[in-house]
């Protein structure tokens, strides 16, 4: 029986941006109990190669799966994800499962790529350089490009909101305005109509940006009135994080209306009880 406990599928490693190997990931996930482990390493793009996987290291990556899967084989369920972002020049059909996602925004101005969630030096240049002061705005073209990576249909779509990772205390945006929660509702409508399946993710919670997991309260809310799927997911970036909140993330499933929460197996997306 499918338990979202024991699968973790949104997984990185030193790959990528990740803290652990992939065999220090696999074998945590085998002593913590893990039916499932799925990895999601960052697919390359030329625009920003500084958190992803190279080529080279892509092949070397599914190499070294195949080699977990059949190691672990009767102990832990591996599968090779990716996780697609909507600057990829990699092919996500070439996956177990794949994961998409939105990690950029395009500066019209400058001509710059900026990564939203990482420096807040970034995001601060993207709005002023970029966005003519207008932080919402460059919310508004964030969530128009989740809507990109929604209209392709992944397998589950990450972080719907991550624009507010660096937000926690509100220092670019207001998150309550009508502005920022029309344009998350755009990208939702689009990720319903794609009939995506929206992650919980806890990793922002467990990296101490946020109090909140992604997606947020009201807006995980709006997702139970169109009748949207759900997966939890830890993003987990080493080894102590595989699981993290997950109990927390599924009550909080069960505050917003949801009965089921969707578990990957290696049979695929099973649905299960909360």
């Amino acid at each position: 029986m499918a338990d979202y406990r024991k699968s973790s599928v949104h997984c990185h490693s030193t790959m990528c941006d990740g803290r652990n190997t992939l065999q220090e990931m696999a074998s945590a996930a085998c002593a913590q109990g893990l039916t499932t482990l799925g990895f999601s390493g960052h697919s390359y793009t030329q625009r920003d190669r500084e958190y992803c996987m190279s080529p080279s290291r892509t092949a070397q990556y599914k190499a070294t799966i195949a080699k977990l899967k059949a190691e672990y084989r009767g102990k832990v369920d591996i599968l090779c994800g990716i996780e697609w972002d909507v600057l990829s020049e990699d092919k996500p059909e070439n996956y177990d499962y794949w994961i998409g996602a939105a990690h950029h925004l395009y500066g019209k101005n400058t001509g710059r790529y900026y990564e939203i969630d990482f420096r807040p030096q970034d995001l601060h240049d993207c709005i002023f350089d970029d966005f003519d002061g207008d932080p919402l705005a460059a919310v508004e073209a964030y969530y128009a490009e989740v809507a990109k990576v929604a209209a392709k249909g992944p397998d589950i779509l990450a972080h719907i909101d991550l624009i507010k990772k660096l937000n926690g205390e509100g220092e670019f945006f207001d998150e309550e305005s009508p502005r920022y929660k029309a344009a998350a509702l755009k990208a939702l409508a689009v990720a319903k109509e794609h009939n995506c399946r929206l992650e919980v993710n806890t990793g922002g919670v467990y990296r101490g940006y946020r109090k909140d997991f992604y997606p947020g309260a009201w807006l995980l809310g709006e997702w139970q009135k169109m009748g949207g799927r759900v997966i939890i997911t830890a993003d987990a970036h080493d080894t102590a994080s595989l699981t993290f909140d997950f109990d927390e993330a599924a009550a909080a499933l069960r505050a917003a209306g949801f009965t089921q929460v969707d578990v990957l197996t290696v049979n695929g997306f099973e649905a299960q009880e909360l």
